[in-house]
């Protein structure tokens, strides 16, 4: 026989099943017997074993406290107020609270209050308060760190597309044009030195054009001939200047250099060292210093203003070349030339083969010689060009401009932290090979990182003691 669990249909409960049902099913388990919902007393009468809506609404509004929802009309201020109560703060170390697992309702300080874990609240809740604006913060930095320091090939290439825009490095107006392979074994041999120092010298360029977004043009300076009849050696740079500019329409500065140079200061842009104050770091007057004494300006009275005044017009706009002067004059291993209608006129009366035929015998120095003549010949030129101190863009070693290597115009200082070093005529009695070395480790160290000058000083130390520790074994 089945015994069923269904609930009795009959009112007042019960089981289906006779035997189910006893005399406990109304106790709760507990010792006092609990009220049901038939026991509450509605209207003063008790309800008997009938659970109604109005009693169950009854008990509901007993155990919760306040009076549930309803859209009988009660008055304004028993609908609409609501008792308020206000939370206490204890900062005091009392724990006499009327609810024991509270702890220290309100602010809780550790260590009883005191002023470094209240300084340690205080700062857990601002970190908390700006966590969006910290982690905003701290990913800008890494970018940028990132951005700078790692070697990745996007990461370069991003590098390098922000130094070259136009509106933020502007690094793609500047070319810079190494001459490579001089004489080309032609005129003279070349030896694993020759072979060492052009090796140092493209790299150098190499990693300055790429940390600033440059375009750097090496130009083989193999001797060939330029005409069925000569040679023309040196000549090219003219030429070479012009190639270029056909070459990068979009440049608008051309950096020549000879390739016994190398730039010791690759932290220094051209932008921040030369052009952003190219007014300041520029003169007109050759008269400021004037070793060919050139007679300025020009007094012929069929000439206009500009050609007649020691600075021409003023303006930086209107220079177009940039020329260092050491102590025999015009020195071409390091110069500067801005596109123009008026530097293409100059290339080509520069580059004249008649003019050359003519004079080649007589300069020594060639195309410089060449271009001294112009200056001091042709008026349409001095307006033009402006001259830049020696040491500022092509400082020279001991041994250039004097023996003594001591003149402040023209040879490097170290604690000046000149920006490039120029070793003009080395080959004529010097060792090119060792002034180049020297120099590159010269800026190697200048040049180091942080890391690297404490890896160098802690390096410094342990082999001052190994060698304090041999002369003590020495003397045992």
């Amino acid at each position: 026989m089945s015994l069923s669990r269904s609930p009795s249909p009959r009112l007042g409960g019960g089981w289906s099943s006779p035997g189910l049902a006893t005399q406990f099913d109304t106790m709760s388990g507990r010792s006092t017997p609990r009220k049901g919902y038939g026991d509450v007393l509605v209207n003063g009468a008790a309800g008997g074993n009938t659970v109604t809506w109005a009693n169950a609404k009854a008990k509901s509004e007993e155990i919760n406290g306040y009076p549930s929802f309803s859209t009988r009309n009660n008055g304004f201020f028993s609908r609409h107020a609501r008792k308020l109560s206000l939370p206490r703060f204890n900062g005091g170390s009392r724990n006499n609270y009327a609810e024991k697992e509270k702890l220290g309702r309100g602010r809780w300080y550790p260590n009883s209050g005191s002023r470094t874990g209240r300084l340690k609240t205080c700062l857990g809740g601002l970190v908390r308060r700006m966590r969006l604006r910290f982690l905003l913060v701290v990913g800008f930095v890494l970018a940028v760190i990132l951005f700078y320091t790692t070697l990745t090939d996007i990461e370069a290439a991003l590098h390098r597309a922000y130094r070259r825009t136009s509106f933020l490095g502007g690094g793609s107006k500047y070319v810079v044009i190494l001459a490579a392979n001089q004489g080309g074994g032609v005129m003279e041999w070349k030896g694993a030195r020759e072979w060492a120092i052009e090796r140092d010298s493209v790299r150098n360029k190499k990693k300055y054009v790429k940390k600033w977004g440059y375009d750097l043009e090496i130009v083989d300076m193999a001797t060939k001939k330029r005409y069925a009849h000569e040679w023309r050696e040196s000549w090219e740079k003219v030429d070479t200047i012009r190639n270029c500019m056909r070459k990068y329409p979009q440049a608008e500065w051309f950096w020549w250099l000879d390739l016994n140079t190398f730039i010791m200061e690759p932290s220094y842009s051209l932008q921040s060292h030369v052009f952003n104050s190219l007014g300041k770091n520029t003169y007109r007057d050759i008269n400021v210093y004037n070793p060919l004494n050139i007679t300025h300006p020009f007094n012929a009275d069929y000439l206009d203003s500009n050609s007649l005044s020691l600075s021409g017009d003023g303006k930086t706009e209107s220079i177009n070349l940039i020329v260092p002067q050491d102590c025999g004059g015009f020195n071409l291993g390091s110069f500067f030339v801005r596109r123009s209608a008026w530097t293409d006129r100059l290339l080509d009366i520069w580059w004249d083969p008649v003019a050359y035929e003519q004079k080649h015998m007589e300069w020594e120095h060639k195309e410089q010689d060449a271009l001294e003549h112009l200056y001091a010949g042709q008026p349409w030129i001095r307006p033009h060009t402006a001259f830049i101190p020696q040491r500022k863009i092509n400082s020279f070693p001991t041994g250039a401009c004097g023996e003594n290597g001591e003149d402040p115009r023209f040879h490097y200082k170290e604690k000046d932290r000149d920006f490039m070093v120029n070793m003009a005529g080395c080959e004529w009695g010097r060792d090119c090979w060792g002034e180049m070395y020297n120099f590159r480790e010269l800026s190697n160290k200048l040049n180091r990182t942080p890391w690297e000058k404490f890896k160098d000083a802690i390096s410094g130390k342990i082999a001052s003691v190994r060698a304090k520790g041999k002369d003590e074994e020495k003397k045992d």
